[in-house]
């Protein structure tokens, strides 16, 4: 009985010795929300002029998802003509916060056709997101907060490029 015990003793020490060449992978941390946000304001984006009735503006165009997760983040001193334009791929329930925006912002949530269907205020640093109350939004049009209301903007207003309608300058063929 006891060579019995002895010989389940040896074969329990070398199988746990087996499992000792090579430890065992340890899975990747997932990324923090904050290891992924951009640490610093992105340098100028190219610019389209847009145009809302009278007005016009050279936006400048985030169309890819840094651009886009970058934004106006970190900027300061904003002038009167700034303005980014945001193009989404397909229309959505828009939604925008402020995390690392020194300055306050108006923002213009605008329908495939090019229409804006809602305009807000997007506190300096809010980190609440500001969700648009139509899931119709494809574009958004960041200025410099009260634009739209000095400028005598409001929903309903077209918005259209030196190209045509914003489909026509943005949908891919």
């Amino acid at each position: 009985m006891q060579r019995i015990w002895l010989i389940v003793f040896l074969l329990a020490g070398l199988t746990s010795l087996a499992g000792c060449d090579k430890p065992a992978p340890v899975p990747p941390k997932p990324a923090a929300s904050e290891d992924i946000l951009p640490k610093r304001a992105q340098p100028k984006l190219s610019t389209m002029k847009i145009f809302l009735g009278a007005e016009t503006l050279d936006a400048e165009l985030a169309l890819t998802r840094e651009q886009e997760m970058t934004g106006m983040m970190f900027r300061t001193n904003i002038a009167e003509t700034d303005a980014m334009l945001f193009v989404f791929p397909v229309a959505h329930r828009a939604s925008f916060w402020m995390k690392n925006c020194p300055e306050s912002l108006s923002a213009a949530y605008v329908d495939p056709a090019g229409v804006i269907a809602e305009i807000h205020r997007l506190e300096a640093n809010n980190t609440n997101a500001v969700v648009a109350a139509s899931d119709d939004i494809q574009y958004v049009l960041e200025t410099k907060e009260g634009w739209f209301a000095r400028h005598g903007i409001a929903p309903g207003t077209v918005i259209r490029t030196e190209r045509g309608s914003l489909a026509e300058s943005f949908v891919r063929r």
